[in-house]
């Protein structure tokens, strides 16, 4: 029973990939055999511990039971390794002052002795305090204390705002040295991966720029060896957790901090501007690090041709009792009116990653002039980077920044500024989704008029994709907020080859969803507009906007799936009405797929004959006719699968071999695909040595197309069957 169970935990685990897919599927199929029943796929640990009794249970009552399951024993991917030792910290500062007391508290909790309780501190205090650099400062020093690692992760990094638990999780398990195929796609079974992974390790845990209990939680193990800081504006709710607060630094301690950080000493005719000073920064360190630009400090003489190198005269600034906002607005008024417009610009909007051909679109200038201003941002305290290249704004400084854009820019200038980067992010994704997966079809206008992209293959494009992913996410959230629709779901339809082939499904889930009510604010269900050509288009944007939510929902986990189901049926119905055939099968296909992923096999061949006859209504010539072939194809693929699930073994066949003498001829990853299916089909009809011709082929094509994981498994079948024939 214990080794049934961590077999079904494991398949569970291998989702993510296609093979992992596969096994899942003969999972089902054998659960069934065994209990001469449909049995529900399992949900949750509770469902597979019932599911295990059934196996063993079947195991041992037939000799040919225990054999089909110990072939899924030895082909079930190994679970998942930690294998790398990640040092994460971002560099310390140089100069850290006093802090004694938080370190000190910091020091107790790490040391004291193992109770089977998580060591977990709260460090908090406002904006600017430095709490992000205590534990940073803290791990340096100590960094002798976790010899398996430090993992660090800012959670205001996500494009709607904030990192969640899952995607958190994803981020350690591959600094852990976790492959992205081998990541859970599932919540819960990451979390137990994560605390399995972490269980032995001495491993630091920084946490920065949480927002609650709930969004922590799920991150915090009570491993003895892993110490866990979370860095919070206020002490947070509902998580048991040392606090550790930080306050304002004492006048002696800011003013050693000011005097190291511009390498000045004071004499007593400067006394009265450094007390003015430290007074208007009242013991923070960003406002005393800010200040310090300005203070005694050469100024770089602009470069030739530069324009608004002297800065412009402004009214001075009413005071302000926060020392955050008071520090930008002195180093504000001290910009060039270029650089200022830029950092006004930006604030716009709270943008995960800024990098020069961003900044250049939304102030229209020149990439060289924006990396010039990008730099003269940083060096004055007003722009944050981490890798020299992507920028962010402190939550206080964009702010400030937004307030003053409102005020100089106007609305129409800051809406005019948004729409440029909501364009020219739409123009990056377009042709990036095209060349990363060429074979799809498309409804976005733009995949026809751009030209082709700076990529050397489809691998390039997806990785081009997945960098910039945070700020395309984060662009169509903006289209929606200023209203944008068409910009909104074309962005979200250049997503799909990240989507899908990447795995992203937690990081575009909140785009999705702003696509799916951008198409609906297009087109309304129940929609009479007069305007049938327009108003169909729009429908079937609708349609492919649910399907596309769909499928990421599916991806992440059964505690999605009815939500899935009920996008794919709007998806299914909104493309009836627009007369997409083509999209009305997708989503019933779709659908079908899902029901093989919960062992309803019955259901998906009902479904995948659905869509089979919504296709053969299309005529030849028409709208989307090219793309039939090859969806029917897959179609007869995915019967065999669901007939396979069903025990109907020579039907399963029979479509299988159509499928295959399609694919034969153009697509070699399907066509090893389809071979797998049917090696395992004829083995499960007892025909392990027809079995083995398929797999053979199969292996080679899979080599030649470097699917390793896929390979891997597909090996171990191999081998499986070559044991069993004899």
């Amino acid at each position: 029973m214990g080794a049934v169970s961590s077999l079904l935990s494991t398949m569970a685990m291998s989702m993510a990939t296609e093979a992992g897919k596969r096994g899942w599927e003969s999972l089902g199929a054998l659960a069934r055999r065994m209990a001469g029943r449909e049995v529900p796929a399992p949900v949750g640990a509770d469902a597979r511990g019932e599911l295990a009794a059934v196996l063993a249970d079947g195991a041992a009552r037939d000799p040919e039971y225990a054999r089909a399951l110990g072939v899924l024993f030895r082909t079930a991917p190994a679970r998942a390794s930690a294998t790398a030792v990640p040092r994460q910290l971002p560099t310390t500062a140089r100069f850290f002052t006093d802090r004694r007391q938080p370190l000190k508290q910091l020091d107790k909790e790490a040391g004291r002795k193992a109770d089977g309780l998580p060591r977990v501190a709260v460090v908090y205090g406002p904006g600017g305090i430095g709490t992000s650099a205590v534990p940073v400062h803290w791990g340096s020093r100590n960094a002798h204390r976790f010899a398996d690692g430090q993992l660090y992760l800012d959670l205001r990094g996500g494009a709607a705002g904030g990192l969640d638990a899952p995607a958190v999780l994803r981020h350690f398990l591959r600094k852990l040295g976790v492959a992205d195929a081998d990541v859970p796609p599932a919540a819960e079974d990451r979390i137990d991966l994560y605390r399995t992974l972490v269980a032995d390790r001495r491993l630091l845990v920084v946490l920065d720029h949480a927002r609650s209990a709930a969004q922590v939680g799920p991150l915090l193990t009570s491993a003895p060896g892993v110490f866990t800081i979370v860095v919070a504006r206020r002490p947070l709710t509902g998580l048991d957790a040392v606090p550790v607060p930080v306050g304002p630094l004492s006048a002696k301690d800011a003013r050693t901090l000011l005097g190291n950080l511009t390498g000045l000493r004071w004499r007593g005719d400067d006394e009265a501007v450094l007390q003015d000073v430290l007074d208007r920064c009242g013991g923070s360190p960003y406002a005393l690090r800010t200040a310090a630009t300005s203070l005694g400090l050469p100024q770089d003489p602009a470069p030739d041709g530069a324009d608004g190198a002297t800065p412009p005269v402004r009214e001075p600034a009413a005071a302000d009792p926060d020392p955050v906002r008071a520090a930008a607005d002195d180093a504000y008024r001290a910009l060039p009116a270029d650089a200022a417009r830029l950092h006004r610009l930006l604030a716009l909007r709270p943008w995960p990653a800024i990098g020069p051909a961003q900044a250049a679109v939304t102030a229209e200038i020149t990439e060289t002039e924006a990396e010039r201003l990008l730099g003269e941002l940083v060096a004055r305290g007003l722009l944050e980077t981490r890798d020299g290249v992507r920028h962010h704004q402190r939550p206080l400084v964009r702010q400030h920044a937004e307030a003053l854009a409102a005020q100089e820019d106007r609305p129409a200038g800051c809406s005019a500024a948004v729409a440029r980067v909501v364009t020219w992010a739409l123009r990056l994704a377009v042709p990036a989704d095209r060349a990363a997966l060429p074979q799809r079809w498309h409804l976005g206008p733009l995949y026809d008029l751009l030209p082709q992209g700076p990529y050397a293959d489809d691998r390039a494009a997806l990785a081009a994709l997945d960098r910039e992913l945070p700020t395309l996410v984060a662009a169509v959230l903006a289209g929606e907020e200023y209203g944008d629709h068409h910009s909104v779901w074309q962005l979200c339809e250049a997503l799909w080859a990240v989507q899908l082939k990447a795995g992203r499904h937690e990081e575009v889930l909140p785009a999705l969803r702003a696509g799916v009510r951008a198409a609906g604010a297009l087109a309304p269900e129940g929609d009479t507009s007069a305007a049938a050509e327009v108003s169909g288009a729009q429908v079937r944007v609708r349609a492919r906007m649910h399907t596309q939510l769909a499928l990421a929902l599916t991806e992440l986990g059964a505690e999605h799936f009815a939500e899935a189901e009920e996008e794919l049926r709007q998806a299914a119905r909104a493309s009836q009405l627009a007369g997409h055939r083509l999209g009305q099968a997708t989503a019933v296909e779709t659908l079908g797929l899902l029901r093989l992923r919960q062992w309803r096999y019955a259901e998906a061949l009902d479904l995948f004959e659905e869509a089979d006859a919504v296709l053969v209504t299309l005529p030849e010539g028409g709208e989307g006719s090219g793309s039939v072939p090859r969806a029917r194809a897959l179609l007869r693929r995915h019967r065999g699968r669901a007939l396979r699930g069903l025990g109907r073994c020579d039907e399963a066949t029979r479509w299988l071999e159509q499928a295959l003498e399609f694919f034969r001829v153009e697509d070699a990853y399907n066509t090893a695909r389809t071979l797998t299916d049917l090696a395992e089909t004829r083995n499960e009809a007892g025909h392990p040595r027809e079995a083995l011709a398929h797999f053979e082929e199969a292996a080679g094509l899979l080599d030649e197309g470097g699917a390793e994981f896929h390979l891997i498994r597909l090996r171990e079948l191999r081998e499986a069957v070559e044991r069993d024939a004899e």
